[in-house]
């Protein structure tokens, strides 16, 4: 049997991980500044995440959610404390789409109503329901098109407000910053104004952060820079440190009944393990600080070169929009730098690497990007 042929793939065979820094099968060592699609928040291989895993493997992986979990307790409750969003619940799942999917399930329960809005460029998951609600005709198959998600351009309060006067809307999805869109932060105003009209037309405020959470941004969410609070938050990526596990946070206005929400192996001992080792190495380590420190400086030296129309994003959530197509930019700083990086479109490099990245590691990056501008 084949593997089926989605993935385009870089002819590299990678061993191991530590840090910021992966190695093939020969030894030779690479920078990760995209950490899997920004999944590696705490670092490859960190000797307290990989222990912790290790204790409960030895004890138990997976029991269904018909028993009482304390490791879920636990990581409900450093999730609260560290996100400020300590009176809200959370409900575990196993990916960031399910986490999209629930939430906009749970928005449709509580309003009665089924229209959301969405944004262009928006990229949600690819189950059934985060896929209509994402702007991307490459995962949508014509089945998909949902007549229910009214896509609009993101910070025009003004199309905002005419739909939400003439639509009925269960709720309102937006991410924290734009990930796949190419690192693009809804204006702080836009966010604001989402808040407050989200509360007047009786919609659910979904906030998506899923690549744009735990800690990335130099804050636990994005959208906390615009000093607001959603309604739902929906997180993944970051969460797990490469361990699959995603989670809903739901304002206590949504009542639990049972069989609401379900799952099979979201939460489970071992994915609550590493949620846990997660958190508890971003507040020992200091991460949000280093994430926002780390990110200013890439970002200060990266605004001085030459070639580079705009420099965009918060922490490390970085995106770089050059003034041309950057497909070999980005093969010489992985074959000839050894250095992983992501992209958007043909003229935005994404940076995702792990928060604990250093100003050291990020000279790497800096000094390489130099030369091959120059």
């Amino acid at each position: 049997m084949k593997l089926f042929d989605v993935y385009p793939l870089f002819a590299i065979e990678l061993a191991r991980g530590e840090g910021a820094f992966v190695y093939d099968e020969q030894g030779k060592k690479y920078l990760d500044l995209y950490g899997g699609h920004a999944v590696i928040s705490i670092g490859h291989s960190h000797p307290y995440f990989n222990q912790q895993l290790k204790n409960q493997l030895d004890k138990l992986i997976f029991y269904s959610n018909s028993i009482q979990n304390p490791i879920q307790e636990a990581l409900a409750h450093k999730l609260g404390e560290l996100s400020q969003y300590p009176d809200y619940q959370l409900f575990l799942c196993n990916s960031g789409a399910e986490a999209n999917e629930n939430a906009l399930k749970l928005a449709s329960f509580y309003t009665g109503k089924k229209k959301v809005i969405a944004f262009r460029k928006a990229f949600h998951g690819r189950t059934s329901g985060a896929v209509e609600a994402t702007d991307n005709p490459k995962i949508q198959a014509p089945f998909n098109q949902n007549e229910n998600v009214i896509f609009l351009p993101l910070n025009d309060i003004s199309a905002l407000t005419q739909t939400l006067e003439n639509e009925a809307i269960s709720a309102i999805i937006v991410e924290g910053i734009q990930g796949v869109g190419g690192i693009i932060v809804p204006q702080i105003e836009f966010l604001q104004a989402l808040r407050h009209l989200s509360k007047q037309y009786n919609c659910v405020l979904i906030l998506d952060e899923i690549q744009s959470g735990y800690g990335r941004s130099g804050r636990f969410f994005a959208h906390q820079h615009a000093d607001i609070q959603a309604d739902i938050i929906t997180t993944a990526k970051g969460m797990g440190n490469g361990y699959p596990i995603g989670g809903v946070l739901i304002h206590p206005q949504f009542k639990a009944t049972s069989g609401l929400l379900g799952t099979t192996f979201g939460g489970n001992h071992l994915a609550s393990t590493a949620g846990l080792a997660v958190l508890e190495v971003i507040e020992q380590e200091q991460l949000m600080q280093n994430a926002q420190q780390v990110g200013d400086y890439l970002m200060n030296h990266l605004q001085k070169m030459p070639h580079i129309r705009e420099v965009r994003g918060y922490g490390l959530m970085i995106g770089i929009e050059f003034d041309f197509d950057i497909s070999q930019l980005r093969n010489s700083l992985l074959f000839d730098y050894q250095i992983f990086t992501g992209y958007a479109g043909t003229s935005v490099l994404r940076l995702l690497p792990p928060i604990t990245l250093t100003e050291a590691e990020a000279d790497i990056f800096l000094s390489a990007l130099q030369k091959l501008l120059v």
